[in-house]
């Protein structure tokens, strides 16, 4: 099993920045791909962006130029600076791991990301 810790979240205002970091621990050798998901109320759970264990970096549309996801596999952590922050990137952070050969998903508990001013 692969457990998932998020932390960085909070209130910050329009046009400021943020650092999430996930800390996994468990069988983290089995995971490949990571990721970071966000869900606002009454929206649909998105992908923010995700991270290979080599590297390979995809970010939506929404995002791109603004967030940068990194991975630190000595520490077992996934970061997300969030630059340029808007009001509709509010919502729940959560940080995701998929398995290498079984595909499984695990995800973490979530932390608060509230832009306003």
């Amino acid at each position: 099993q692969v457990q998932l810790v998020e932390s960085g979240g909070g209130l910050v205002q329009p046009g400021g920045s943020l650092r999430l970091s996930c800390a996994a621990s468990g069988n983290i050798v089995s995971i490949n791909v990571m990721g970071w998901y966000r869900q606002a109320p009454g929206k649909q759970r998105e992908s923010v962006a995700t991270i290979s264990r080599g590297g390979s970096t995809n970010y939506a549309d929404s995002v791109k130029g603004r967030f940068t996801i990194s991975r630190d596999n000595a520490k077992n952590t996934v970061y997300l600076q969030m630059n340029s922050l808007k009001p509709e990137d509010t919502a729940v952070y959560y940080c995701n791991a998929a398995a290498r050969w079984t595909g499984a998903q695990y995800w973490g508990q979530g932390t608060q990301v509230t832009v306003s001013s």
